[in-house]
């Protein structure tokens, strides 16, 4: 089964009508479902052929990826298996069978095909320029999770510029294909219960996968992530070491700061008690082009510049899942002696709970705004905001701020058993504080999972509510 992706497919089936050879590029994190896209769009092709790199590790050499290179080409043409002296010579036995019908080719895990040789990057240019994109009917696909390496040496080289046709960072599958994964029993699951499962996952196709409609959501939980041979029990330390290798550990640590909120660079360098220096904000880069996390740069009401206030959020789910519930017991995991308890009476759960729903809520805002009518095109910025307190105004935070021309949508974002008639004034005391430019309407919002106290409905403040089961279904 094949889920979402319409965007990204037509993107994609748009490139047979160029005619000409074209370069794309895709990325995102680990389990995102990249190789499974590019799959899916093979289908639409005469010919399609899949490679994939060797994993990085101890003892991996050059040889050895060229080895696995010419195995499978011979498995998937008629070409014996050849002995390989280098990258361009691989490429170009590739293109000797390529024919004039359309064709999809896919170099998986590109960076990790070509780590043990540095001239990788030019030699696969060379033969893209001599050979490959002579193939009019060729669509090549570059994959990956190492976005920093596709960054450098693909998408900022010199040698490729002008070459990609399409560059494609894979994001988690919205919130209205995720409830695809129940299946028929979708509807008759409520969203609270679907929450539980989403907290976890996030839109991770893969995680998803592994949902059994027939279990309850703390049994498919305890299936994934606290038994020894649930998928996502040591998936945390492969996401790390297969992707930052020698580094993982530093990336590891700037994550845990992070999965107890947003942070400044100065904060996390405080936190990690580290001097402020650039391989800091290197490895902060890395993770946000890996999708890891957000950079969320404050956007002041009245204004389309972003200020310099740069704050990072952990938009991925399941890594602070991991590191709050699952690693704390991990040796007890591994042992077999973990007695579970009910998800509701973890350490913080509500607290957490909060954190996984906002972040659901803000990885799908173009959910929510067409939930409120917003024309998507008359949208200035959407996103977290922040207000600095100064002498001439007073520290203000907001879950979600969207912009238009003359409207500001004010939206708390909530998770409560009872959501409390107190959120009124909480939104309120923002509104006060908030430096809203002349003209301006502004639209107070609830988004929310839980059970609003009826005086939240009697009072008729907040323009519209939304529950967690709309954006489900958006």
């Amino acid at each position: 089964m094949f889920i979402g992706r319409d965007r990204e497919l037509k993107l994609l089936s748009d490139l047979f009508d160029l005619k000409k050879a074209s370069l794309v590029v895709c990325k995102g994190r680990r389990r995102i479902g990249k190789s499974t896209l590019i799959q899916q769009f093979g289908k639409k092709a005469v010919t399609f052929l899949e490679f994939q790199g060797l994993p990085s590790g101890e003892g991996i050499t050059n040889a050895e990826q060229l080895n696995t290179f010419s195995e499978q080409l011979s498995a998937q043409s008629s070409l014996p298996k050849l002995k390989l002296e280098s990258w361009y010579q691989a490429f170009s036995l590739l293109n000797s069978i390529i024919q004039n019908e359309k064709t999809v080719i896919l170099l998986d895990e590109i960076s990790w095909m070509g780590a043990k040789d540095k001239n990788f990057a030019g030699q696969l240019k060379i033969a893209w320029d001599t050979q490959l994109k002579k193939k009019s009917k060729l669509v090549l696909v570059l994959c990956g999770s190492v976005s920093s390496w596709i960054e450098k040496n693909i998408l900022n080289s010199t040698g490729f510029m002008g070459r990609v046709s399409l560059e494609i960072t894979l994001e988690e599958l919205k919130l209205r294909h995720c409830n695809a994964f129940w299946g028929k029993k979708a509807d008759r699951i409520n969203a609270k219960e679907k929450l539980k499962i989403l907290a976890v996952t996030g839109g991770v196709p893969r995680y998803l996968e592994e949902i059994n409609p027939n279990l309850s959501a703390e049994e498919n939980i305890k299936r994934i992530c606290f038994r020894k041979e649930g998928i996502l029990f040591s998936e945390f330390n492969r996401i790390f070491n297969d992707i930052f290798l020698r580094r993982a550990q530093t990336y590891k640590k700037i994550v845990s700061v992070l999965a107890n909120g947003r942070r400044t660079l100065s904060e996390i360098v405080k936190e990690l008690n580290k001097e402020k220096s650039g391989y800091i904000s290197r490895y902060l880069e890395d993770l946000t082009a890996s999708d890891f996390l957000s950079k969320d740069i404050v956007y002041k009401p009245g204004q389309i510049k972003g200020s310099r206030l740069i704050k990072f959020r952990l938009k991925d789910n399941y890594l602070r899942f991991y590191l709050k519930y699952i690693e704390p017991v991990s040796e007890h995991i591994s042992k077999g002696t973990y007695k579970g308890i009910a998800l509701e009476n973890l350490l913080d759960w509500e607290i957490i709970m909060g954190f996984q729903f906002e972040s659901l809520i803000l990885n799908n805002i173009r959910s929510v705004c067409k939930l409120l009518d917003i024309n998507l095109s008359s949208i200035k910025t959407a996103g977290y905001y922040f207000q600095r307190k100064t002498q001439r105004q007073e520290a203000c935070q907001i879950d979600l701020l969207i912009q238009t021309k003359y409207l500001l949508y004010v939206c708390e974002i909530k998770f409560r058993k009872k959501i409390p008639k107190s959120v009124i004034n909480e939104v309120k005391g923002k509104i006060d504080r908030l430096k809203v430019p002349k003209g301006v309407s502004i639209r107070p919002v609830l988004i929310y999972c839980g059970e609003p106290d009826q005086i939240i409905s009697e009072e008729d403040y907040f323009d519209r509510m939304i529950c967690f089961e709309d954006v489900l279904k958006k």
